[in-house]
């Protein structure tokens, strides 16, 4: 990591319900020493670091405060939560005005103290968001990352572990391309322990493989609006989610993770972000991973890719 930067130090913008359970569960995973939150309205984002402070004598010794845009400048990561929140029967893509609205003010802030670490994209609609930092930030590419559908994929796993009476950590499997309605589930490379998924759901007893995956794959794309509908925001999961992200570039574990990022001619797409598998450590996104995806699956990537650049080309960045 760049020596301008403190690899102990995370900065989260946005203090709504995603920023402060992020900032939650990052004070719990003891990978930082130091977090501090913005958010426009000071006062919330003091509250919040009190609030998780007086919990660091059960969790290990850590700084964690309200600041301002210098004290984010040597973050080893940003993580931008800041956002219009998603109201009942609104989809993430009509949030997309609003945000980044919010994010023209927030990222040149950061651009201009010269930022040498990682930007990590959470808000919605996180696709859109992530093109609209690089393109802001002139920040390099791999250093500007999208929680794309990291979520996505735990919730398709939690869902299949559920189904097959399996760990879901032994479930291998990848939803890609828009975080969102559009999002396609690679169920052609999908396998328990590289077993493959027809064979294992055999196995165990399900033979109606079609209908039940169909089933799976709608029940986990409407998961969000469900939880919405019900509580009025989602927040644990994806928090759970960046502190995953943050795991894998503070360690530099070079995990393979479905983060959004600028994609350049893999699968006929082209200058537009989202998800894909990728190698993930220290320096942000190493590099994307070409699994294997039958015909309709590239014909349905294709199609989603194509929905997001368009929305991307009509901003008026």
């Amino acid at each position: 990591m760049n020596c301008d930067i403190n690899p102990r130090k995370a900065a989260v913008i946005g203090c709504g319900f995603v920023g402060a359970a992020t900032a939650f569960a990052l004070m719990q995973s003891k990978l930082f020493s130091e977090i501090v939150l913005l958010d426009s309205n000071f006062d919330k984002a003091d509250g919040e670091a009190k609030d998780i402070a007086h919990g660091i004598p059960f969790a290990g010794q850590m700084k964690i405060y309200a600041g301002g845009y210098d004290d984010v400048a040597d973050a080893a990561i940003i993580i931008i939560t800041a956002g219009a929140n998603q109201k009942p029967e609104e989809t993430r893509l009509d949030l997309v005005q609003k945000n980044v609205a919010i994010y023209q003010a927030i990222i040149p802030e950061i651009a201009k103290r010269d930022y040498k670490g990682i930007l990590l994209i959470v808000s919605n609609p996180v696709d859109i968001l992530t093109y609209v930092a690089v393109q802001l930030s002139g920040l390099p590419e791999n250093r500007v990352i999208g929680s794309g559908t990291v979520l996505d994929t735990a919730r398709l796993k939690y869902a299949l572990g559920e189904h097959l009476g399996v760990d879901s950590r032994s479930v291998h499997a990848f939803i890609i391309g828009e975080h969102g309605d559009s999002e396609i589930v690679a169920w052609s490379s999908t396998n328990v322990s590289g077993i493959p998924l027809s064979d294992f759901c055999d196995m165990r007893g399900h033979y109606n493989h079609h209908a039940a995956m169909r089933e799976i794959a709608e029940s986990v794309k409407n998961s969000a609006y469900d939880i919405i509908a019900k509580k009025q925001a989602t927040y644990y999961g994806i928090a759970m989610s960046v502190k995953r992200i943050c795991e894998c570039i503070i360690r530099d574990e070079k995990s393979i993770l479905p983060v959004s990022s600028m994609m350049h001619g893999k699968y006929g797409i082209e200058g537009v972000a989202l998800s894909m598998p990728a190698v993930v450590g220290g320096e942000g996104i190493e590099t994307l991973v070409p699994i294997s995806l039958n015909e309709e699956e590239t014909l349905k990537l294709q199609r989603s890719a194509e929905m997001l650049k368009n929305l991307a080309l009509s901003l008026k960045l």
